[in-house]
């Protein structure tokens, strides 16, 4: 198995190691790449937002969203070696 880098570090991450995979909302499955645009910029709190957007906790207690924030946005700038990056690089690469 080839080790995963950019976008598909970053997932593996977020919902492997972390279980930030999306929920069910409304009878819809819901996943953070439902909020990333075709193009322009993406910041790491626009990013980290999104996940807790797609968990379903985006008006999550106080302290949930100051354990998470920070290691979501740290997890970005990581595995994208940015802050803000072109939207285009936010897609999955691997086949697994």
């Amino acid at each position: 198995m080839t080790q995963k880098i950019g976008f598909d570090a970053l997932m593996q991450q977020i919902c492997g190691a972390w279980g930030h995979c999306g929920s069910l909302q409304a009878g819809e499955y819901v996943h953070v790449t439902d909020f990333i645009p075709a193009w322009g910029t993406v910041t790491a709190t626009q990013f980290a937002e999104w996940v807790l957007l797609a968990e379903g906790e985006a008006d999550a207690p106080v302290s949930y969203r100051e354990r998470w924030l920070p290691r979501l946005r740290a997890s970005f700038v990581e595995h994208m070696g940015a802050d803000c990056v072109d939207a285009r690089r936010l897609r999955w690469h691997s086949d697994e």
